[in-house]
């Protein structure tokens, strides 16, 4: 069938359960669960107040865990919904199929706390992979070539995902926080191209008249320096070359979000939230830089992307997509604003307050874990109704 054919023919008659008709639905309950939890229990074994079989050591657990199971699942949720909506309905999973992939994420963060590590690592390195072939199968097939560097990310992640595992059980002579850099780095540069195109579509389209286009060479170069400053970083380079590469990406990302004119998000939560989250990573760019001089603490740059950008760019972009392919409007509920608000908190919180006060590190280790925590158990109990039921317009998705 021609693709004129396939658009003027009828939509799909919804069908199976409503939590498996697309990605977004189980994938997204999941990632706003693990969310919930994952950081909680991580404090509790950090205190010493919970004891768990873990294999790595629980600093590097609590690491992989938000980047390859809480920011895994909102990405895989995410690609595996926009394959179906835009490049390849035919060939996106559903039904059993999504249920396996579901199973296969769940799975693997139980084995994480329960199993022996090998049984651990082999659940945790299937998902990725089946989901950039399932993004590479529709790209292809569709001819959507624009979005192909979509696709190879997720491969990239899924290598680093399993160079990790590969490090910790010393099949390879690779430090495993370099693997789990590695990851946080391709979560980033996915976060520069998903926001670069979302962002300013979705200002635009919440403002009248208002017309937003970054210039390709801008664009390109924001892209270019900040692969070339997070290689850096991931790799160990020197602290003049790194933090000449990170104040480069850091000023080309400002003017990329001046581009977008934020100040007409204000008033507007599904907006601000985006805008905000993508703040931090300038804010990142240059706390990696002062960290490789020897002027931060890493953490806090490490944070700055991981809980900040990632964080804030997760819950706006699952809250927003989330009402769109369920029929709702793209309006935040009083609810949903205080969970933007709550995971901003979250992110001044466990960056700022080290910073300003090294010895009160505990103290801001908790406060931002109950506003993140807080944050997602809001937007479990928001989404969860959504995502279990059926579209309220009829329409299947």
């Amino acid at each position: 069938m021609s693709a004129p054919a396939r658009l003027r023919a009828a939509p799909p008659t919804p069908r199976g359960w409503p939590v498996l008709r697309l990605g977004f639905r189980p994938f997204y309950l999941g990632a706003a669960a693990f969310g919930m939890l994952a950081v909680p229990l991580w404090l509790a074994v950090r205190q010493g107040v919970l004891g768990l079989p873990l294999a790595p050591a629980p600093l590097l657990w609590h690491a992989h865990e938000m980047v390859f199971g809480f920011a895994a699942a909102a990405i895989a949720g995410v690609m595996l919904t926009a394959s179906a909506k835009a490049w390849s309905r035919h060939g996106a999973p559903r039904g059993a199929a999504l249920g396996v992939l579901a199973l296969l994420w769940l799975a693997a963060r139980i084995a994480g706390v329960s199993a022996p590590y090998p049984l651990y690592a082999a659940l945790d390195a299937l998902l990725l992979p089946l989901v950039a072939a399932l993004l590479f199968e529709g790209l292809l097939r569709e001819r959507h070539r624009p979005s192909l560097p979509l696709g190879l990310i997720v491969a990239l992640l899924a290598l680093a995902n399993l160079a990790f595992h590969l490090a910790v059980l010393g099949a390879i002579g690779l430090p495993p926080l370099q693997a789990l850099h590695a990851g946080l780095a391709l979560v980033v540069m996915l976060e520069c191209l998903v926001a670069g195109r979302s962002i300013p579509g979705f200002t635009a389209s919440a403002v009248p008249g208002l017309r937003l286009a970054a210039p390709r060479r801008h664009e390109a170069a924001t892209l270019a320096a900040s692969a070339l400053a997070l290689a850096l970083w991931v790799l160990g380079a020197p602290g003049p070359a790194m933090a000449a590469a990170c104040a480069l990406a850091a000023a080309l990302h400002l003017l990329r979000l001046r581009s977008w004119q934020p100040w007409h998000a204000l008033g507007r939560p599904m907006l601000w939230v985006l805008h905000l989250a993508y703040a931090w990573l300038p804010v990142g760019f240059v706390l990696l830089g002062l960290a490789s001089l020897g002027l931060a603490d890493a953490s806090a740059g490490v944070h700055a992307l991981g809980v900040g950008a990632t964080g804030g760019l997760i819950i706006g972009m699952m809250t927003r997509t989330a009402r769109s392919h369920t029929g709702r409007p793209a309006r935040a509920s009083a609810a949903e604003t205080a969970a933007y608000a709550l995971a901003a908190a979250a992110a001044v919180l466990r960056v700022a307050l080290p910073l300003l006060a090294p010895s009160g590190q505990p103290l801001a280790l908790a406060l931002a874990g109950a506003a993140w925590s807080a944050a997602f158990a809001i937007v479990l109990g928001v989404l969860a109704p959504w995502l279990l039921r059926a579209r309220r317009d009829g329409r299947d998705g």
